[in-house]
């Protein structure tokens, strides 16, 4: 039988080190299904799911945790089936307007209270091209549940980004 894994992997950055997670995942009859990985503030981070088999699981987890020998940090933990079955809508949003503190708080703060999941999110600030003040982007992707209403949820969102003088796009995907 196979078991899927979820793990979630820190460390300072250095060249070879997905080789080294993907060599012990192999080496131990694993298969890689589907990874999110970056470079963030000269650390290395990531997440990634991978299979294996019921008897190699045991082999797999002791080979990955002496990787903490050469400075990774790797949690692992039994992969669980989605429970968010009451999606009834995915929802991509788009955020981009001048950086100031705040902006994921309110923002992850209307999704909370209508019990939208956050299903994927990456941020970034950068320089704008003639100015060069810092923008925010935030590319998220959201699950709509059957009690949520779209419309009340985009005018919270249209509200928020007014007052914070950003751009929010709200499209289904």
């Amino acid at each position: 039988m196979q078991a899927p894994l979820v793990m979630t992997v820190i460390s300072p950055d250095r060249p070879g080190l997905v080789d080294e997670i993907a060599s012990l995942v192999s080496q131990n009859g694993g298969n890689w299904l589907e990874s999110r990985m970056c470079h963030l503030g000269g650390q290395f981070a990531g997440i990634l799911r991978v299979v294996i088999a019921d008897e190699n699981r045991a082999s797999l987890k002791a080979s990955l945790e002496r990787l903490s020998d050469k400075g990774l940090e790797i949690v692992i933990h039994e992969d669980s089936e989605d429970t968010g079955s009451d999606c009834i809508e995915v929802v991509a949003i788009e955020i981009l307007g001048q950086d100031r503190p705040g902006i994921v708080s309110q923002i992850a703060n209307a999704f909370a209270k209508r019990n939208v999941n956050v299903e994927e999110l990456s941020t970034e600030c950068r320089s704008a091209p003639m100015s060069g003040e810092q923008l925010f982007e935030a590319k998220a992707r959201v699950c709509i549940p059957l009690n949520c209403d779209i419309m009340d949820l985009q005018q919270e969102l249209e509200t928020i980004a007014a007052d914070l003088m950003v751009e929010i796009s709200f499209e289904s995907v």
